[in-house]
């Protein structure tokens, strides 16, 4: 789900910009499958849109995964202000595929809304000597718990809080600039949500990593990979920790384009989950 770019095409150029010439191509990110600005399965620390102090910025999405068994559909888009705090939006639908018929399920498709706000605490990706460090809060609802509810999950909205690090290392791998990002997830979501929050296992919240590494090799492209941990609630089914590969084309300030192959293994008792990733995103 995944990739992971924000802030990543920064150019090898990048310390030579000048302050009057704005914020950085891709500084903002692409955009996450829960709608804030970072890669495609995680929030980055940067946020959405080429807004400096006093200033909107903000980005529309969509994102759709293509998996053996299943299809993820994502829309959504953010809002930031002051390069201090963002507001993000995403409906998720999840298309059940074949799962339909093994269990003859009653809907073929699960849905979710979630709202988000991110806030930099301090640091800066680039200029100063500390990471750029931010902390969000997502609320998250679950609109068809029927499904949820049958296979052990024990609410149908919740809220959950994250905190993460990015840090751009210039010329680091062969004279190339690379972004590195690191987090902690406070969830018991199943499925990022859609499969509901908290199980028969296991209802309390646990503490998951995530993080990702991408490579720069010019102000336009990056190419790189991301990893998130998942909960272990539902006896129903194992659920799999979360990755990919990404490239990622930002063009200029006002789109973007990001393609990866998603490892994601078992969903829901079918295994094998592996597939593409396309996100296109509208940035200002």
């Amino acid at each position: 789900m995944l990739l992971s770019i924000a802030g990543c095409c920064l150019a090898p150029v990048a310390l030579q910009v000048s302050a009057d010439q704005g914020r950085l191509i891709a500084t903002g990110g692409a955009s996450s499958i829960e709608g804030g600005a970072g890669g495609g399965i995680i929030p980055w620390a940067v946020l959405a849109g080429y807004g400096e102090q006093g200033e909107w910025g903000a980005n529309a999405f969509a994102t759709h995964v293509d998996l053996p068994d299943y299809t993820l559909d994502v829309a959504g888009m953010a809002a930031s202000y002051g390069n201090r705090v963002e507001l993000s939006y995403a409906h998720q639908r999840f298309d059940l595929g074949s799962l339909v018929k093994k269990f003859g399920l009653p809907d073929d498709n699960l849905t979710q809304d979630i709202f988000g706000v991110k806030v930099r605490l301090f640091g800066d990706l680039i200029y100063d000597n500390l990471p750029q460090v931010s902390a969000g809060l997502e609320y998250k609802h679950q609109n068809d718990f029927a499904i949820p509810r049958l296979i052990g999950a024990k609410r149908d909205s919740d809220v959950e809080g994250y905190l993460t690090a990015s840090r751009l290392f210039m010329g680091a791998a062969f004279g190339y600039n690379v972004v590195v990002n690191g987090g902690l997830r406070y969830s018991r979501a199943n499925e990022t949500g859609l499969l509901g929050f908290g199980g028969d296992r296991r209802d309390s919240r646990s503490v998951l990593k995530e993080g990702s590494v991408a490579l720069l090799f010019n102000p336009n492209w990056a190419v790189g990979v991301e990893y998130r941990d998942k909960p272990d609630n539902l006896s129903f089914a194992r659920e799999s920790n979360w990755m990919d590969m990404f490239v990622g084309y930002f063009p200029n300030k006002h789109v973007s384009f990001v393609l990866a192959y998603a490892r994601l293994g078992e969903i829901a008792t079918l295994d094998n989950q592996n597939g593409t990733y396309l996100s296109i995103q509208g940035s200002f």
